[in-house]
């Protein structure tokens, strides 16, 4: 696709993504700025994460020790390497990869974004990606961040919105069911 098209699939998208169910734009924001101000993530503060992501694996949150979830998400801020950071957070219980993507969109949302099954789906649609998936691990966080962040670099947008234009075109345009 052209890199004004591009710019304009990611324009015309992410005015639709308010008409989804995904996670909210300014909710994330709240608490990445927690996040750096904290320089970690309490129990409860990735429950709540955990929550707009998934709903119905989110009370799992609530079984990590307080102290292990301050000090993953310390270590979080330290580690190089996306699959080593979507990794060290799917330690904790409750977190796959596409809520862990949530806290990296949350701590940096220029260069990570929040991803799953939709994510994916127009990923391939737009040939990035081969075939469908709808469970991921740390490498398939790597395999869709790598064009999403191409995609922001062609287009002037930040990777976390990128993501959520591509949710939202999925949104759009899948017929029947998610799963």
């Amino acid at each position: 696709m052209e890199t004004a098209d591009l710019a304009a699939f990611v324009a015309e998208n992410l005015d639709r993504y308010d008409q989804t169910q995904g996670v909210l734009p300014d909710r994330l924001a709240s608490f990445g700025d927690r996040y750096r101000s904290q320089g970690y993530l309490t129990r409860e503060q990735l429950y709540e994460i955990a929550y707009e992501s998934s709903t119905r694996s989110a009370h799992h949150v609530e079984t990590n020790p307080e102290s292990r979830c301050r000090e993953v998400t310390r270590n979080v801020r330290a580690v190089e390497g996306d699959f080593s950071a979507v990794h060290l957070l799917t330690g904790l219980s409750g977190f796959q990869a596409p809520t862990a993507s949530c806290v990296l969109a949350a701590l940096d949302g220029d260069s990570h974004a929040v991803v799953d099954t939709r994510v994916w789906a127009s990923l391939e649609r737009l040939g990035y990606v081969d075939g469908r998936k709808e469970s991921f691990d740390a490498a398939d966080y790597v395999t869709m961040i790598e064009p999403i962040r191409e995609i922001a670099d062609e287009t002037g947008h930040a990777p976390v919105d990128v993501g959520y234009a591509l949710f939202a075109h999925d949104a759009h345009v899948r017929e029947g069911t998610l799963h």
